[in-house]
């Protein structure tokens, strides 16, 4: 009855019995499936790991620059003379704890060190001083979205590639936010390309009824920095003040959360 509930066939119990016989509870101990035996050494392991996390592969005259299991395939023939399916890399690099990612953007003109000093000395400074004016902050960013992209898969026949049908009228709509560090979302839509004017409209709209200040930390946009923004932001005394993010820095915006999920 046990067998039967468990799902083996009868002939299994009598091995276990047998089992029980020559060796007692210790024979009858799962001892796991024996594996294939590897084909790198640790030392091998762990200089593989190390290329493969801090090379780019075109330090290493790869044509490409994101690894990929036949790139890694050819690197261990290379450099450790062992051949390997691109299944084996795969299952190899898997192995080790790698997973296959879609790496983020970073400008190479950003300033690494600034960019480091932001969320440590600059922010902490910005919200120090809401505690004596009991100011709102605010993160300001712009984005535009457009009628015909679409980001998403379905399935299909292999070699059939589905076809949705759409108008070809196409429409692009910009938008401009400001998310307060507790979450609050403010926004604002605009056809047409996004200008000066049309911040300062997002920004009287804002502080309509703002009772406290406003500390908006936009990024260095030129549309940020424009005259007609200054003049405007003069205008409130003070009311609302500019805080602006260090160059090339989209990761430190939170509003940019917004525009990945929309």
């Amino acid at each position: 009855m046990v067998v039967k509930a468990l799902g083996f066939s009868r002939q299994r119990i009598y091995e276990w019995l047998a089992r029980y016989r020559e060796g007692g509870d210790e024979a009858l101990r799962f001892k796991g499936i024996p594996g294939i035996k590897r084909k790198l050494s640790d030392t091998q392991m762990r200089k593989l790991y190390d290329i493969v996390t801090n090379k780019n592969p075109l330090q290493l005259r790869f044509r490409f620059a994101l690894w990929t299991r036949g790139m890694v395939r050819q690197l261990i023939l290379e450099r450790f003379g062992v051949r390997l399916s691109e299944s084996q890399a795969g299952r190899l690099l898997k192995g080790m704890g790698l997973t296959a990612q879609r790496p983020l953007r970073r400008a190479m003109e950003r300033d690494p060190e600034r960019v480091g000093m932001w969320p440590k000395e600059e922010y902490p400074m910005i919200r120090a001083l809401p505690r004596e004016k009991r100011a709102t902050i605010y993160f300001g960013d712009e984005a535009g979205v457009r009628s015909d992209y679409h980001c998403g898969t379905t399935w299909a026949p292999r070699g059939k590639t589905p076809v949705v049908e759409s108008t070809g009228a196409r429409f692009r709509l910009n938008l401009v936010s400001a998310m307060s560090s507790k979450g609050q979302l403010r926004f604002m839509t605009t056809p047409g390309r996004m200008s000066g004017g049309k911040f300062v409209e997002f920004l009287r709209r804002l502080m309509h009824n703002q009772r406290r200040p406003v500390f908006l930390i936009p990024d260095g946009h030129s549309i940020h920095k424009a005259k007609v923004v200054r003049d405007y932001v003069e205008s409130t005394k003070a009311k609302l003040r500019f805080f602006h993010l260090p160059p090339y820095s989209p990761d430190l915006n939170p509003g940019e959360l917004v525009w990945n999920h929309l």
